[in-house]
């Protein structure tokens, strides 16, 4: 899947994707300027080069996260088929970090919202994208008597995304052995079948 690469350098994206990794493996307290720069074999300099500070790290991952989700949700064709454009937005995230585990934590990860306001934002900004969409395609659903309108398509959301992180989390818990496509398209499934109401 191609990664949008919006106005980063090479060699940013290169320190943007080990911090990923560091985040994921050792949390918040092992990405330090100097773990980055011992696992890529830099010298701190080099990476104060690239990046102010550790905080400008994780705001650049999320902001480069967040770009790239815009983009695939805007990739998804609009079918009008409720199931069909449901799962496809799930389907289309699980490869996504499928292919990029590293960027995983900033789904699930409470502690790292506790790193700054600003990370707090960037990561409430990312959930509000995939809150908007999922919602939108609810609502439009609930509209057309597609499925039961109990609740209110933001209540749904607020289930929905949840449970995505939720699931996202067991991976990672599994060292990404589990079958992350596979278990989200069960989840997604199982979606469907309470909202439409069926067995």
């Amino acid at each position: 899947m191609m990664l949008i690469k919006m106005d980063i350098k090479p060699r940013q994206l290169e320190i943007i994707e080990v911090a990923g990794k560091l985040l994921t493996n050792s949390g918040i307290n092992g990405l330090t300027i100097k773990n980055l720069a011992n696992e890529m074999n830099f010298s701190e300099g080099a990476i104060y080069r690239h990046f102010k500070n550790k905080e400008e790290i994780i705001l650049t991952l999320l902001r480069y996260l967040h770009e790239n989700v815009q983009r695939i949700i805007g990739e998804i064709p609009k079918s009008g088929d409720f199931e069909k454009d449901f799962t496809s937005l799930f389907d289309r995230l699980a490869c996504y970090f499928k292919e990029n585990p590293h960027y995983v934590v900033a789904v699930f990860s409470e502690g790292l919202m506790d790193e700054s306001v600003r990370v707090s934002e960037k990561i409430m900004l990312l959930i509000g994208t995939l809150m908007k969409h999922v919602q939108s395609v609810i609502k439009e659903a609930q509209e057309q008597q597609i499925i039961m309108g109990f609740l209110a398509s933001e209540q749904i959301a607020q289930i929905i995304i949840p449970s995505f992180r939720h699931q996202m989390f067991k991976w990672k818990m599994s060292n990404f052995k589990s079958d992350i496509e596979q278990d989200v398209a069960s989840l997604t499934h199982t979606f469907i079948k309470l909202l439409k109401g069926t067995r």
